[in-house]
């Protein structure tokens, strides 16, 4: 999945997205500009044939006002279900600059839209509840409590940026481990279903001040910033446990996969990393993760033609010590990160994903 904005270059964003090959969407809806949602619900309608998520944005004024958020939300839902179902109420809800000061609090401002949803609009999902990074504590607490609530998806913002790469650990949980403890989590309560989405990722991009989030000390390079893109899908998808990602977002230049701060749009390596991953792996079945001295090797399945099967090898190491593989490149050929076929024999392998694709 992307997330998109209605401010950045929306002409252009729609051909990007058309060529990037992309399905699944995101869309912000800020409550503090609903006085103009027809703007936002004609940029959404462009994206009709795609599967739509709509995030719905909290300002301070609907926390505090129950009667004006459930007017407000029943106009969302009537403007946007038409061409869509998908709402996720709420967003990182565990930093006061989002309007929230405590998971309780959220929790009845939910409760406007689940009772809303409930009497008005069955048809559709509510996702939450979108705690921003890997701090568990505030999810725990939205998943056990006496609130009468439900996430039909259960939404995070799970952002691993400043542990450097996804495969790097916090109090000794790596990506996987994080999503594994979120699923357990989600088995234990009668409060959301088990399906999870994680609806904000990215890493912030060294020399983008002021356009990215972080000190200088946690960003990186754009070779890094297109690796750890693959990595944390691949490793998200082989978790077994996550419905979609979406990445934060398409154009941003701090953090995103376009530089818009120049009259022209400048494609970061990421975009075309990213575009790569749909093409090959859109449709794949997701077979097997191996990790063997430090090697990641996830192994998919594609039926390419009838009687066919293709096999894709996604494959990195998070040591560089120069390991190679060797292939036979009449059966198997090799296509890099940003799409490019290598005709080399012996293949090192580094950071960067390689692809490995062979036929049976």
């Amino acid at each position: 999945g992307m997330s998109i904005n209605i401010d950045k270059h929306p002409d252009q964003t729609y051909q990007l997205i058309e060529a990037l090959g992309v399905n699944n969407l995101l869309i912000r809806m800020p409550l503090s500009d609903i006085e103009n949602i027809q703007n936002y619900v004609n940029f959404a309608k462009q994206y009709q044939n795609k599967n739509l998520l709509i995030n719905i944005l909290q300002d301070r004024r609907h926390v505090e006002d129950s009667a004006l958020l459930k007017t407000s939300l029943e106009t969302v839902f009537t403007q946007f279900s038409s061409f869509t179902t998908r709402f996720q109420l709420g967003n990182a809800i565990n930093r006061k600059k989002w309007a929230i000061f405590s998971m309780d609090e959220f929790l009845r401002f939910y409760k406007v839209g689940f009772d809303l949803r409930n009497e008005k609009f069955s048809d559709i999902q509510l996702l939450g509840s979108s705690v921003i990074d890997f701090e568990y504590y505030f999810s725990i607490r939205t998943l056990f409590n006496f609130h009468k609530v439900r996430f039909d998806q259960f939404s995070s913002l799970l952002y691993v940026d400043r542990r450097g790469a996804p495969e790097n650990t916090q109090m000794g949980l790596d990506l996987t481990k994080k999503l594994h403890l979120m699923q357990s989590m989600l088995r234990l309560t009668s409060k959301s279903s088990n399906e999870i989405v994680i609806t904000e990722t990215n890493w912030p991009i060294t020399n983008t001040a002021p356009y990215a989030p972080t000190s200088e000390d946690d960003r990186v390079d754009l070779e890094s910033h297109a690796d750890f893109l693959i990595r944390y899908y691949i490793l998200a998808l082989a978790s077994g446990v996550v419905k979609n990602v979406y990445w934060h977002q398409l154009i941003a230049p701090g953090y995103g996969l376009i530089d818009n701060r120049s009259d022209e749009l400048i494609k970061y390596p990421a975009y075309a990393a990213f575009k790569k991953m749909l093409l090959l792996l859109q449709g794949a079945t997701f077979i097997k993760m191996t990790i063997k001295n430090d090697i990641y090797t996830a192994l998919f399945e594609t039926q390419s033609e009838p009687n066919q099967l293709t096999k894709i090898e996604v494959i990195w190491t998070t040591n560089e010590s120069k390991q190679s593989i060797d292939i036979d490149l009449n059966s198997q050929k090799i296509i890099q990160r940003d799409g490019k076929e290598s005709k080399d024999k012996n293949v090192i392998i580094k950071g960067s994903p390689i692809y490995l694709i062979s036929h049976s």
